[in-house]
């Protein structure tokens, strides 16, 4: 296993694949990422594998973030947290709400948890489609109250203004997090 920086050459696309951590350039196989090589003779895939894990989420891990946006089909989210560890990555996720009927999934400053679903044209997509994923925690849109669950709504406990979001079943604790000592 020799030590390779992003763009270096692996392998000729005539003897291997590009597995992970590697892209096909049309001639040679290339690192995207510093790390080692790992060569699969036996299936003949080329991989890297990563010094460092970088502060992108994969599809399948579970992200925290903010709503920085809200959009009529989707909303985007300020990654904080990857799989309950601090990112300070300053990537963003999309979500999209086309084949969700409720008004409001979630507004923008919602804490929200979703699972990464795929990365798809330099855009990292999440959803919403568990129960323990959706708003962790909000405020009153109207006057910037506390806010509790009533049902499948939220209700501010100062103004008494009732809203909609796709709450977690962690909304209202905060016990999504774990920290590192």
């Amino acid at each position: 296993m020799s030590q390779v920086m992003p763009g270096d050459t692996i392998a000729s696309i005539e003897e291997y694949e590009a597995g992970s951590n590697t892209f096909d350039d049309g001639d040679m196989i290339r690192s995207t990422v510093v790390g080692h090589t790992s060569i699969d003779a036996s299936n003949h895939v080329a991989n890297i594998l990563r010094q460092k894990k970088t502060g992108v989420p994969e599809p399948g891990d579970i992200v925290i973030g903010t709503v920085a946006a809200v959009m009529s089909m989707m909303f985007a989210v300020s990654i904080q947290y990857v799989n309950g560890k601090r990112t300070l990555s300053n990537v963003e996720c999309i979500c999209s709400t086309r084949h969700i009927r409720r008004k409001n999934m979630a507004l923008v400053n919602d804490i929200v948890m979703l699972r990464i679903e795929s990365h798809l044209n330099g855009t990292i997509h999440a959803v919403m489609d568990e129960h323990s994923l959706g708003v962790l925690q909000t405020k009153c849109v109207k006057c910037g109250g506390s806010v509790v669950p009533v049902r499948d709504v939220i209700k501010c406990v100062e103004c008494s203004w009732i809203d909609e979001r796709v709450l977690s079943s962690k909304f209202g604790t905060s016990d999504f997090l774990t920290f590192d000592n």
